[in-house]
């Protein structure tokens, strides 16, 4: 009777410690994503990136939460393909401008500015006539891997 009483707490406290490091996990999500109301993308359909190489507007009413952060999409099948592999789609660095990541800071986007580089979205700010892709085209070489770093720094990783 004690030997498995023991093992009930044990098993319990096993639980209870995963619950929450899923719970810190969300929290991560949310914390370091460029976020509106627990929107990403400004509702801009994620997956529309790739399949269409063109930011199209997603749909509220065809949504899907993951982690704490809200994804629209422009069609079911999008989000279909969202789902089975969240992390494909996903904007880098929480969607911030990838040029200003390349110096630590967290800016917002554009949603229509965008590039895709070997199957990772990058998006960019792009208002007063300040559209920082041009900035990031002419030395993509060396900002993608500061921008890297600095993200990494960010996140508590690197």
């Amino acid at each position: 009777m004690r030997r498995s009483l023991t093992l009930s707490i044990l098993s319990l406290s096993f639980f209870m410690v995963a619950l929450s490091a899923k719970a810190q996990n969300q929290s991560y999500d949310t914390k370091h994503y460029n976020l509106k109301k627990g929107l990403a993308i400004q509702g801009y359909d994620p997956v529309a990136y790739f399949t269409e190489n063109k930011a199209v507007e997603g749909d509220e009413k065809i949504s899907v939460k993951i982690n704490g952060v809200t994804y629209y999409f422009s069609s079911e099948a999008n989000k279909q393909l969202f789902v089975k592999s969240p992390s494909k789609y996903e904007p880098e660095y929480g969607g911030y401008c990838a040029y200003a990541m390349a110096t630590g800071d967290k800016v917002r986007i554009d949603p229509e500015t965008f590039k895709i580089v070997d199957n990772k979205l990058y998006l960019f700010y792009n208002f007063r006539f300040t559209n920082t892709l041009k900035s990031w085209n002419k030395d993509e070489s060396n900002l993608l891997p500061k921008a890297e770093r600095e993200w990494g720094k960010i996140i508590g990783g690197k």
